[in-house]
């Protein structure tokens, strides 16, 4: 499946300092870039910068004098992505799992699982495997959790978003991996462009490692589970936030397009509720 996406970042700096961007699609085995241009205007140097772990693609550049700085990203992806029956599954047990998962089962900045082990015990903790208990959690946040635009802050934290009840994709994702971090199921952050999705944003979901696989979960149900195109992963947002400035930089616009590429050629979109038990785009 082809996807056209873009992105357009405008920044306002009244001071020299330094941007990191992360809005490159990620190159992964299912994950094919097959063209990307970007542009920084005016004119000005920037580097790639690959992360050891996760393969995020940070753009980094230094803003040399005050001004109007416009990003341009545009790229055509070809996503393969794989629909999992896992109504018959064995669990892998901690002893088991691969040292890079382990990270992902401990509480982080926004994902704290050590406060919400009571809720996740009693809500989920009675169910048959981790893949039920993950499923469970994502409808659990769904129909509790109002999905509010402006209801949260870049500080919001999972715990914070219990006890309000409110939230934005980047909140349900945040309580989705601390739910199932407080459960020994490995859980990390995902941000990407997204097919459908309506007003067209960044959307950031979950991933949770199951049978050995990193199957990919949405609580907003705003998109379709293959209609993603992966960014970036990490243990919560402050990993793959999509920009970090540093320096009196300001965001003064935002504009990202996801658009299905592949002309007369039909796909299904698998939405939730779903016959399809997972999806796995890695």
């Amino acid at each position: 499946m082809k996807f056209k996406v873009s992105a357009q970042l405008g920044y306002a700096a009244k001071s020299t300092g330094t941007i990191i961007l992360n809005i490159h699609a990620l190159r992964t085995e299912r994950q094919k870039v097959l063209e990307e241009t970007f542009t920084i205007t005016p004119q000005t140097d920037a580097e790639e910068l690959i992360t050891a772990t996760t393969n995020n693609r940070f753009i980094r550049f230094d803003i040399k004098e005050p001004g109007d700085y416009n990003i341009t990203y545009d790229a055509l992806v070809d996503n393969y992505f794989e629909v999992h029956n896992y109504k018959k599954y064995t669990d892998i047990s901690i002893s088991n799992l691969h040292p890079d998962v382990l990270l992902y089962l401990s509480p982080s900045r926004y994902c704290q699982s050590d406060k919400l082990y009571r809720l996740a015990e009693n809500e989920f903790g009675n169910l048959a495997n981790n893949y039920n208990k993950a499923v469970a959690i994502t409808k659990w946040i769904h129909n509790h959790v109002e999905y509010l635009s402006g209801s949260s802050t870049s500080e919001t934290s999972a715990y914070d978003t219990v006890a309000q009840q409110a939230g934005v994709c980047r909140d349900f994702a945040h309580l989705g991996i601390a739910l199932c971090r407080a459960l020994s199921i490995p859980a990390r952050y995902f941000t990407g462009y997204s097919y459908m999705l309506i007003p067209q944003d960044f959307h950031a979901c979950f991933e949770a490692y199951i049978g050995g696989e990193w199957l990919l979960f949405d609580a907003t149900r705003l998109s379709p589970l293959n209609g993603f195109v992966k960014i970036a992963t990490g243990r919560d947002a402050a990993d793959a936030s999509i920009a970090s400035m540093f320096g009196d930089i300001n965001n003064t616009t935002i504009k990202v397009d996801c658009q299905f590429a592949d002309e007369g050629e039909f796909s299904p979109f698998y939405h939730y509720p779903s016959v399809f038990d997972a999806v796995t785009y890695m």
